[in-house]
């Protein structure tokens, strides 16, 4: 029982990372309507821009850690979100309403761009943070098998729930979130009625790109470091998180994120490692056959 509770437990932060992650993507996907694999690239550029800030304020700047990793998440929020307004409005924005076999290659060619930008910034090197917040935080007291999480665990999911929280709320109680809805229900139906879609299509993006930087500063000192390829691998796996629940309507997307989280890190408890991805992907394929919904493109 204690086992099944710490898995549960360990379930808790991945969950919180893919709900946060589907809901970021959810929001832009809402007025595209397009698969943008260039996300998942947004989340990893700001963690890997966190990294190599954090190690160049430690050993360049000779900061004490605490500054070093808040010069690291500055640059990380700056470069994500300055490199998601280019992406929206330069990439996206002119061929969002063109094939959508356009925004594949587009997409691709933007996570070959920042992927490589990383690497080159960094001279091919990993860089690897400290450990932090390493206190466990016990949840059950069994002295046979204590059910704990660490403190930056416990922090990383408080805070992605926040942020899933204060989205839904800022989407539900604002008047940019009604304009929103508008244009991702009927983009020109939303400009009669004196909507300015360009706008609130630049800004979806922009929200949804800090997001992911948040997401990606967030993982990046929970796991440590950012590999450089990782850009392509979220990038696909949102895209089938987001799918889970509905890819334009973020909350039902952030249940889908925290619904696959949860069955990622069972079978990692339980089943073969090596196995993971393809049942898994294997899984969300079969359910998004059997739950396919139909919807023209506007």
């Amino acid at each position: 029982m204690a086992y099944v509770l710490q898995q549960i437990a360990n379930a808790a932060p991945v969950a919180a990372l893919y709900a946060v992650l589907a809901f970021g993507y959810s929001v832009a996907f809402a007025v595209t309507r397009r698969a943008d694999i260039a996300y998942g690239a947004l989340f990893a550029f700001a963690g890997q821009v966190f990294v190599l800030f954090s190690v160049i304020g430690w050993s360049g700047f000779w900061l004490v850690l605490p500054a070093a990793l808040a010069l690291g998440a500055a640059a990380g929020l700056v470069y994500g979100v300055g490199a998601g307004l280019v992406v929206g409005r330069h990439v996206m924005r002119p061929l969002a309403f063109s094939s959508g076999n356009t925004v594949v290659v587009a997409a691709l060619g933007v996570v070959l761009v920042l992927m490589e930008t990383a690497r080159l910034a960094a001279d091919t090197r990993s860089f690897w943070l400290p450990p932090l917040l390493e206190a466990p935080i016990v949840l059950w007291d069994d002295p046979a098998f204590p059910v704990a999480l660490t403190m930056l665990q416990m922090l990383n999911t408080a805070a992605m729930a926040g942020i899933v929280a204060a989205g839904h709320l800022f989407l539900s109680r604002s008047a940019w979130g009604r304009r929103w809805r508008a244009v991702s229900e009927d983009r020109l139906a939303a400009e009669l009625c004196g909507v300015d879609a360009a706008a609130v299509f630049l800004s979806a993006y922009a929200g949804a790109a800090l997001v992911a930087s948040l997401a990606g500063i967030l993982a990046t000192a929970y796991y440590g470091t950012m590999d450089f390829g990782a850009g392509l691998v979220f990038g696909v796996k949102v895209l089938f998180v987001a799918a889970i629940g509905g890819a334009g309507r973020p909350a039902h997307a952030a249940l889908g994120g925290a619904a696959m989280g949860l069955a990622e890190t069972l079978w990692s408890a339980y089943g073969a490692v090596l196995w993971r991805d393809l049942v898994i992907f294997s899984g969300l394929v079969l359910l998004l056959v059997l739950f396919r919904r139909e919807r023209p493109v506007p």
